[in-house]
């Protein structure tokens, strides 16, 4: 794994819709950026070597620092991976779709649940939003958000930028009702 960059992103939410957030929300995103390993090879059939090699990698270095920048129990989690223009989305998606990835961080996490996860094709500087869920039942709806990350100069067209997202609680004032069938 070839490593240019590591960008960590902490947000703290005080006042939502103009009441005082208490506990504060917070958000931490920890992003890595990547020389992507399939760059320059053409259509590569078999993905796995290099998944087997760089994932376990990425997913022990984002899991302990996300975690660590948020500083208190993770609730809610999500994943991201952009590919550079001259990358295949599907060298993204191969990173970070794969339990050698998503394991450390559902382990540091205490989650049970599927890390949810959006992934793309883009130039450098792309605003994207990293979806979260709650660790252990995605089903709880206070825990449906997002959380909005970019990296100015990257991905360059032959890098991958792969990230973590976790949040210690769900949305500021939630007030959605519990899941029920049919509404």
């Amino acid at each position: 794994m070839k490593l240019r960059k590591i960008l960590t992103i902490r947000d703290e939410v005080t006042v939502e819709g103009g009441k005082l957030v208490e506990p504060v929300a917070e958000t931490a995103v920890v992003l890595a950026v990547i020389e992507n390993p399939w760059h320059g090879q053409g259509f590569v059939a078999d993905l796995q070597p290099i998944i087997d090699e760089v994932a376990p990698q990425l997913g022990k270095l984002l899991a302990d620092r996300v975690v660590a920048a948020l500083g208190r129990p993770v609730e809610a989690y999500g994943k991201a991976a952009i590919v550079g223009l001259d990358g295949e989305i599907e060298h993204a998606s191969a990173l970070i779709h794969t339990l050698q990835f998503g394991d450390f961080f559902r382990t540091a996490a205490n989650a049970t649940t599927l890390l949810p996860a959006v992934e793309k094709r883009s130039p450098a500087g792309q605003v994207f939003d990293i979806p979260l869920k709650h660790v252990t039942d995605a089903t709880i709806r206070s825990h449906h958000q997002s959380v909005e990350a970019r990296v100015p100069d990257a991905p360059r067209a032959d890098e991958i930028i792969v990230g973590l997202a976790a949040a210690g609680q769900g949305r500021p004032h939630a007030r959605l009702q519990a899941f029920a069938p049919g509404r």
